[in-house]
């Protein structure tokens, strides 16, 4: 008679926390379901966004994997709390290691959002020639926490993206022209006019040089020992150094020929000789 009556106390309360836990149990599956589906819902939107960003592929699918890692911990940590698992001291723990973890790697993370705001807002690309951290270079690789450049004279330059990201940087790919710029001196007493028509006539002859907008040219200053000439002209940004380049070869070898000289800075020294009786005179003796 006893066994039974322990028998019904156990099954009533066995009843009683199917009843209690149920419940709860109902609403940790159904919140467990709507939120993984919220959540990769979520996550299709924030893959499109992405794509109609033009975003790096390999920058999109990590990005991706972040945001569905996150999400469903989100979920799975809701869940839990419907179920009735006090959740308040292991969030408390995981945000205290996140911290400690977060301020030993505070430099590798920002390089990381240096990375992904390099690859999000298209600073640079691979190919672009930029000036960046005191090293001008052609980028040669962006990844998530390094930028990799290439020198013109071959060597390779690893830079962090934190500062890239944060800093002032040059990108002399960023336009499809540029305008490359010289300045010559002819001597005092050249023709001035004969000077701009040699220039005239070498920027024709070359091809690279843009003629919209027009060749610029005019008398930049009247220094020590020669009068300047600015010449401005517009050339693809693959074209620059070549047309730079050679401007100053055929400059070198035409103004001679027509009679316009290349001044350099030069000074005139005046000897003045003293006679011994000019010295003793000024000593008073």
């Amino acid at each position: 008679m006893e066994f039974m009556q322990n028998f019904e106390f156990s099954t009533e309360a066995l009843t009683a926390m199917v009843m209690t836990y149920g419940v709860q149990l109902v609403g940790a599956i159904f919140t467990l379901v709507i939120g993984l589906w919220i959540a990769n819902i979520i996550l299709g939107v924030v893959r499109r966004i992405l794509d109609r960003s033009k975003v790096d592929q390999s920058l999109c699918s990590f990005l991706c994997s972040l945001v569905s890692i996150l999400l469903k911990v989100m979920v799975y940590i809701t869940a839990l709390s419907v179920l009735g698992i006090e959740m308040t001291s292991f969030v408390a723990i995981l945000g205290a290691a996140g911290l400690a973890v977060g301020l030993a790697l505070s430099g590798t993370l920002q390089n990381f959002a240096g990375g992904v705001m390099i690859l999000f807002f298209k600073y640079f690309k691979v190919g672009d020639f930029i000036d960046a951290q005191g090293y001008m270079g052609t980028v040669k690789e962006i990844q998530i926490f390094v930028t990799i450049l290439t020198t013109p004279d071959n060597k390779t330059i690893i830079l962090p993206n934190g500062p890239l990201a944060t800093d002032s940087l040059t990108n002399f790919s960023a336009q499809a022209q540029r305008r490359v710029d010289w300045t010559f001196g002819i001597a005092y007493g050249d023709d001035v006019d004969k000077a701009y028509e040699v220039l005239g006539r070498l920027i024709d002859e070359d091809e690279r040089i843009l003629k919209d907008p027009e060749p610029f040219m005019a008398v930049s200053a009247l220094a020590d020992s020669s009068v300047n000439i600015v010449v401005r002209v517009w050339v693809n940004a693959a074209d620059y150094w070549g047309v730079h380049f050679r401007m100053n070869e055929m400059v070198y070898k035409t103004f001679d020929k027509e009679g316009l000289s290349i001044p350099f800075p030069q000074r005139d020294v005046h000897i003045h000789q003293v006679t011994a009786t000019e010295i003793t005179s000024e000593t008073g003796n």
